[in-house]
């Protein structure tokens, strides 16, 4: 009598397994999946809930707009169905963003020798789309002294175009013949590097906030987060403004683009946060803009 009373127990789950199998397969893009892998009813009642957890991943993922707003359970990527014979595992994929911020990142780590060594002599002065640039780096270097009160530049434009180069070689040339001290970061890297080593994290946040020329490269290419842009990078913009200290950014968006990408993190729109991290940028600098074909291969 027990056999039988575990055999109706057992007969009883696996019905309800279909049905809810099947109520799921109503859903486009699970009905899409099941067919790609050409799953039976059989092997999809009982993966039926990892199923699920792929679709959802793979719906949040035609909503996104980048990594900032990622959310899946692994930032920049979305489970997907490992189909072998009878048995359904699932693998995390890298999204097109994460994708994209990997080859990003390979650009810059292939560049940074480049940028090091990046000087007047070295930049191209024959594309007319860089000249009014060129022209303002060079007044600047000119009128540069250490205890006046200069604004930096909010330098953005088109990919590859240059932008990092310019800045780089403006801050080299002022640093050889001049000797003003500055700090060149990558944005991106910055954050990471004070969220992995909290034992720095005051002294870097006070050199970051103190040093004669700083240079946050290529803002907006990292994951907004609430700490990022409030904690860290508000509070180097005001402590750098209050004390009228020249700083440089650049980036691929415009600051009304940026305002954008900095209002919207995990936790929510903040419109009012994102303007106020706008205002010092404008405070701190003179926006202009760089569109020309791409220097990089």
């Amino acid at each position: 009598m027990e056999s039988l009373k575990n055999d109706s127990q057992v007969q009883s789950l696996r019905k309800e397994l279909l049905e809810n199998y099947r109520a799921n397969l109503k859903d486009q893009t699970f009905r899409e999946l099941v067919s790609q892998f050409q799953i039976s009813d059989e092997v999809g009642s009982l993966s039926n809930s990892s199923l699920e957890d792929c679709v959802r991943e793979l719906k949040n993922c035609q909503e996104c707009k980048g990594l900032y707003e990622c959310k899946n359970k692994v930032l920049g990527h979305y489970l997907y169905p490992k189909v072998d014979g009878k048995i359904i595992d699932t693998i995390f994929v890298p999204c097109k963003f994460k994708k994209e911020n990997e080859r990003l990142l390979a650009l810059k780590n292939t560049a940074s020798k480049e940028l090091i060594n990046a000087r007047f002599k070295n930049i191209d002065v024959k594309d007319k789309n860089r000249v009014e640039v060129i022209k303002w780096i060079k007044k600047f270097y000119d009128e540069f002294e250490i205890y006046k009160d200069m604004k930096g530049l909010y330098l953005h434009g088109s990919f590859g175009s240059g932008k990092s180069f310019l800045v780089y070689a403006l801050l080299n040339e002022l640093n050889i013949n001049k000797k003003v001290d500055f700090e060149a970061r990558y944005f991106p890297d910055l954050l990471k590097d004070l969220k992995e080593d909290w034992d720095s994290y005051n002294e870097k946040m006070e050199r970051y906030s103190t040093v004669s020329i700083l240079l946050l490269d290529d803002i907006g290419a990292e994951q907004v987060s609430e700490w990022g842009r409030d904690e860290v990078l508000g509070t180097i913009l005001q402590n750098r403004m209050n004390n009228h200290l020249t700083t440089f950014f650049t980036s691929n968006l415009t600051i009304l683009e940026l305002e954008t990408l900095l209002s919207s993190t995990k936790s929510g729109l903040d419109k009012v946060k994102a303007r106020r991290i706008i205002e010092r940028i404008k405070q701190l600098t003179v926006d202009m803009e760089m569109i020309t074909n791409s220097k990089r291969n």
